[in-house]
This record gives structure tokens, C-alpha cells and sequence, in this order.
């Protein structure tokens, strides 16, 4: 199979879909893998590199998405991109759909496969592709909202640990998944006062066996969240459903209620954002003010640290593009039915239940999609 590495385009995204590890892993079992000039360039890659394991290096994205049998990316596709996409052709990166209306209708227009990383579960049910980046946003939003607070970047001008004599900030994290998780773990090291809140028991009770009395876990109910949201000095939104739009856990109303200069980071802002007043923000332009309350809703905030996101995003998707490669997408996803959950969109079709029902579309079944 020939596999197609575009340069990434995205506002400051600098990650890359194969590392030359990757690629050699790739080249080994026999296929041929083309990588755009200076698509990992900023993260250690030169072309070389590349060439040195068996890549070609072409000029333009234009190349790739006329040859390649699969592209391999990181972020979701930009609108220039998806109109180079060909029907059949086989794309496999994050795409977060639910929120994104018109990237669905550019999916679908072009007949592509389109293959999403945050769907692909595991046998525990698990999702292996998003984790990585999961727990790279999570640890990543404790330092954002930190910086945040700062006094020069519109923050109250607290230090989330505090000092001998006074008081830490409190930390409110919304959700004990993947991302509360590593955002719990990094304000509790940095001494901060820290609330999780989330709507399973299990969870709660497996959160509060890791960290003991360092945390304290309250059980998710409006109540719960506006009462520890209006005196936070942070609050992280890290709120999941899979495939579908995240649940608006904070109103406008509740933002009135909090301090002036307080933050608020909104991990979930992939999937639309869990706070009311959230809105896509970039590397180059993170915040902006609401009623006094700082927010922070990079989309893509593990493209800050692209080296090492890269290398983990690569471990978890390697198996998976080697399966892809290897069988082809139908009787790869037909031997593995985890694969077979990251197919979102199939020859005109969505084929996962809750982007469909998110952009409010019909949805076709996507073992439908690959027979048998």
C-alpha cells in the first residue's frame, strides 16, 4: 500500500503522523510510505531522515493526496484538505465530527473512508488512540491554567500551590476520565486544592483509591458543580462522550458566580467545549474574557509539546495503521471490530451513531459499510 504523510496545517500543529520509526516499521512489511518536505522538521525530523528509512520525499500535499492509497495524519483535515480527498481513499487521523458540521459534509462529498483515532476503542473499552493525547492535554491544562492565572495574562495573580502562610488556589476538574485524571495528578504535585467531579461512582471510587485524602471526589449533579465552580480558581473541563458533542456542564449563569481573574481550560473544546461561553481558541491567540473568567480553549493543546505527543500518538497508532496497511480497511475492520469503531464516515455515509445523531443525519451501520 502506498501511505501519504502530509505536513500538518493547523494553527501552530506541528505533531506528525509517522515518525521515521514508523515509517521504517511500514517499509518493512513491505509498503511504500510518501512524506511531504518539512513535515517533522520542527520536532527533530529532517527529510533526510526520512529518506534514510525508505521514504520518498515529495514537494506538496497536492502529491500525496493524488498518489497515496491511505493518508496518515494527526489533526483533522482543513477544508483544502477534505477537497483533495478521492472516494475510496482511506483517512485515518482525529476528526472529532459531532462539533463540525461542515467537515462531515466535506467527508462525505468526497467518497473518502474516513477512519477517526477518538472512536477506535479496546477490549476494555477503552479508547488507545485518544488516551495518549488525552493524558498529555490533561497534564497540559493544569500548566496552562497556571500560566493563566497569572496577573499579566488576566488571572487573579495566585500561585496554585501557594506558600507557607497562604492559602492554595482551588482546582475543580469536571470528569475522572483519561484527561481528569493527569490534570488531578498534576495540580495535586503542584499543591493546589483540588475537586474532581464526575457522574460514576466506579470512577470516583477509583480516583479516590489512587490519591486518597489529597482529593476530594463529589459526586456530579448541578448543585455539585455550581457550588464548587463559583469559588474555583481553576476549573478544568475534561468531559467525554465519545464520538459526540460534550455535555454544557457550565451555564452563563454559574460563570457570574465565579471570581474576577479566575480560569477556566476547556479540554473538551474538541468536542464543542463543556462550558457555555467556550469557543475554539489557538497557540497563537489561547484566551479570551468572559464576565471577568479567563478561558483557555486551544483545540489542539498537545501541539504544544509536539515531540513528545508525536512519539506517543505514534506507539498507540502503529498496530492499527500496520493492520490497515496489511489488509486493507475492510478485512482489517472485519478481523478487528475496534478498528471498526473509528470508521465515522464511509462513501457518503456516517457510520457512527453519535456523530450522526450530533449533526442530526442519518446513520448508516458501519459494518454495513465493509461487508460480511
Amino acid at each position: 500500500m502506498l501511505i501519504g504523510v502530509p505536513k500538518e496545517i493547523k494553527n501552530f500543529e506541528y505533531r506528525v503522523g509517522l515518525v521515521p520509526s514508523s515509517v521504517r516499521e511500514l517499509v518493512t512489511h513491505g509498503h511504500r510510505v510518501m512524506v511531504q518536505k518539512g513535515a517533522g522538521e520542527k520536532i527533530g525530523f529532517d527529510d533526510q531522515s526520512y529518506r534514510n528509512v525508505g521514504a520518498s520525499i515529495v514537494e506538496t500535499a497536492d502529491e500525496i493526496f493524488q498518489q497515496a492509497d491511505m493518508i496518515i495524519k494527526v489533526k483533522e483535515p482543513q477544508a483544502n484538505e477534505c477537497k483533495m480527498l478521492r472516494e475510496g481513499q482511506v483517512l485515518f487521523t482525529y476528526l472529532h465530527l459531532a462539533p463540525d458540521p461542515e467537515q462531515a459534509r466535506l467527508l462525505q462529498a468526497s467518497g473518502c473512508v474516513a477512519i477517526a483515532y477518538e472512536t477506535v476503542t479496546n477490549q476494555f473499552g477503552g479508547l488507545p488512540l485518544l488516551a495518549p493525547m488525552s493524558e498529555v492535554a490533561g497534564r497540559m491544562a493544569i500548566q496552562a491554567g497556571a500560566t493563566s492565572l497569572e496577573i499579566k495574562n488576566g488571572g487573579r495573580g495566585i500561585l496554585l500551590g501557594g506558600v507557607p502562610g497562604v492559602t492554595p488556589a482551588k482546582v475543580v476538574v469536571l470528569g475522572g476520565g483519561v484527561v481528569g485524571t493527569n490534570s488531578v495528578r498534576v495540580a495535586m504535585g503542584m499543591g493546589a486544592n483540588v475537586v474532581v467531579i464526575d457522574k460514576s461512582l466506579e470512577r470516583l471510587y477509583h480516583l479516590d483509591l489512587q490519591f486518597g485524602s489529597q482529593i476530594n471526589t463529589v459526586f456530579s449533579t448541578i448543585d455539585a458543580i455550581e457550588h464548587h465552580v463559583k469559588d474555583a480558581d481553576l476549573v478544568v473541563g475534561a468531559v467525554l462522550i465519545p464520538g459526540a458533542s460534550a455535555p454544557r456542564l457550565v451555564t452563563k449563569e454559574m460563570l457570574t458566580l465565579m471570581q474576577p481573574g479566575s480560569v477556566i481550560v476547556d479540554v473538551s473544546i474538541d468536542q464543542g467545549g463543556c462550558f457555555e461561553t467556550s469557543k475554539a481558541t489557538t497557540h497563537e491567540n489561547p484566551t479570551y474574557v468572559v464576565n471577568g473568567v479567563v478561558h483557555y480553549c486551544v483545540a489542539n493543546m498537545p501541539g504544544a509539546v509536539p515531540r513528545t505527543s508525536t512519539f506517543a500518538l505514534n506507539n498507540a497508532t502503529l498496530p492499527f495503521i500496520l493492520a490497515l496497511a496489511n489488509d486493507g480497511y475492510k478485512l482489517a475492520m472485519s478481523r478487528n471490530p475496534h478498528l471498526l469503531n473509528g470508521l465515522n464516515v464511509a462513501k457518503g455515509k456516517i457510520t457512527y451513531k453519535a456523530v450522526a445523531e450530533a449533526l442530526n443525519q442519518a446513520y448508516t451501520p458501519a459494518q454495513d459499510m465493509i461487508g460480511g
